[in-house]
């Protein structure tokens, strides 16, 4: 069995999955999302030179920040987010041969996950966290169903179509972790209109798990 890094405690578990971000844009728009209170951020590999852009915000950001990459399918492109300093490798299905490779470079995981079994697996394969991915299909009754007989310390994520409008709901079905995608950032978005979106998301995290 592999096992990947734990995942760690952040403030807010919130990940910002910046589909679409440019080398050119990337360390300002990552600075006003961390800025705001959003430590890990994810940058998905269908993303224009991905890899430029998680080494400059790894480098630009604190040692605390938790930078990866998203759409992770091969372990090759593992080895690459380790050269380039991420932590984090966030996958849209379940691979072992990927986690055996995450777990070789101490990384955190979130791989996708849609039913009983995936959850199992990936679980088996050492998952930091399991991403219920896309949430907004299964919503909040079809997590709350497989969380039931899932291990009582497993981490759950919701991924896809949510936003901070939907905190309470998932919260409700035993999620602890969001990744926050079209409702935070989308190409073209400038530095700041992320951080006033990011400062809005947090501030609903705060209002939604303070209580």
């Amino acid at each position: 069995m592999t096992s990947t890094a734990p995942f760690p405690e952040l403030k807010r578990g919130l990940v910002a999955i910046l589909r679409g971000l440019t080398p050119g844009e990337a360390v300002a728009v990552a600075q006003a999302i961390h800025a705001a209170g959003i430590e890990a951020i994810e940058v998905p590999l269908n993303s224009p030179e991905p890899f430029a852009s998680i080494s400059a915000i790894a480098r630009a950001l604190p040692p605390t920040a938790l930078v990866g990459a998203g759409t992770v399918l091969s372990a090759d492109n593992a080895d690459r987010l380790q050269e380039a300093g991420g932590r984090l490798l966030v996958s849209p299905n379940i691979d072992a041969a990927v986690m055996e490779r995450a777990a070789r470079h101490g990384m955190v995981t979130m791989p996708g996950v849609f039913t009983p079994t995936e959850a199992f697996r990936a679980l088996a394969l050492g998952a930091s966290a399991l991403k219920f991915f896309p949430a907004s299909v299964l919503g909040p009754g079809g997590i709350a169903a497989m969380r039931a007989v899932l291990p009582k310390e497993t981490r759950i994520g919701a991924v896809g179509g949510i936003s901070e409008a939907d905190f309470a709901g998932y919260k409700a079905a035993g999620v602890t972790l969001f990744g926050l995608g079209s409702s935070l950032f989308k190409p073209g978005m400038t530095a700041t209109e992320a951080g006033a979106r990011a400062r809005a998301a947090a501030a609903a995290w705060d209002l939604t798990f303070a209580r």
